[in-house]
């Protein structure tokens, strides 16, 4: 198998489960060396355990991404380990459903907190190590290095879903920071993309009977959605099944890798055809 990363850099946020997990896995598959964020240190370090198992090169940088201090310092990791950067996969992320009728102010801007500001930050840590080490290739003369950016958004970003309006809020407005990073880095042939999941098998999707949640300032927010709603998401998807992370981490190797060098600011919809 031709290996589409080789010899680039790749930081991947929320790695250390799902999506995140599999992409990481599939991109160490494919030559990069994978800097594997969490919130949680445990699952990254496991990520990245198996990475080495296999073959490839990995570190696990535990964090919170809504942090302020976190994306600077997580920056500072993959420098330090791998000497550069060349991908930044902007993936974590949760949901905290409620109809907006009783959502509260708090439920609504920690959405935003961790589906736009968190990227945003990142991305201006990632700053140095993109755009300037870009432009000082460019002002060498020296051959531009492979560098993109991928956002995570959501069929619920671009169609709205009830239940969800802080999630959907965020989830379109990442397309629109997608959009106006590629607008601004696509002159230091830096590319920035988005992937639009749909009914991907993740925490996020799994029977909230099963109790899975995640800790917000001490709040317990459940994840998932309730069962008998899972049983009707097949009949509103044209290949009449919900997908794999492997599946969806195929999408983001797509606009990872040297096939989409001419994509930028595009959304890709990984839906199954919803």
């Amino acid at each position: 198998m031709e290996k589409l990363l080789e010899n680039q850099v790749a930081i991947i946020t929320g790695a250390g489960r799902g999506i995140g997990a599999a992409a990481a896995k599939l991109f160490a598959q494919h030559g990069a060396r994978v800097v594997v964020s969490d919130l949680d240190a445990a699952p990254a370090e496991a990520v990245a355990t198996v990475i080495g198992q296999e073959g490839g090169q990995a570190i696990a940088v535990p964090g919170d991404v809504t942090d302020p201090a976190f994306p600077d310092a997580l920056m500072a990791k993959a420098i330090e380990a791998f000497g550069k950067l060349n991908i930044l996969v902007n993936n974590a992320g949760y949901t905290w459903d409620g109809m907006l009728h009783k959502m509260s102010d708090r439920q609504f801007a920690a959405m935003i907190e961790v589906h736009n500001t968190a990227p945003f930050r990142l991305i201006r840590a990632a700053a140095p190590y993109m755009r300037e080490a870009a432009k000082a290739e460019q002002a060498e003369g020296k051959k531009v290095e492979p560098r993109c950016i991928v956002n995570v958004s959501s069929t619920s970003g671009l169609h709205g879903n009830t239940g969800q309006i802080n999630y959907s809020t965020a989830k379109s407005g990442i397309v629109g920071m997608t959009k106006t990073v590629a607008k601004e880095w696509g002159p230091f042939g830096i590319r920035c993309n988005a992937v639009a999941f749909g009914f991907i098998e993740t925490r996020l999707t799994q029977d909230k009977e099963a109790g899975q949640s995640i800790e917000v300032d001490g709040e317990e927010v459940p994840l998932g959605i309730p069962s008998h709603l899972k049983g009707m998401a097949t009949m509103v998807i044209p290949l009449a099944r919900t997908g794999t992370p492997e599946e969806a981490a195929g999408g983001l190797l797509l606009l990872a890798s040297p096939l989409a060098s001419y994509i930028t600011g595009h959304t890709l919809e990984v839906t199954g055809g919803m």
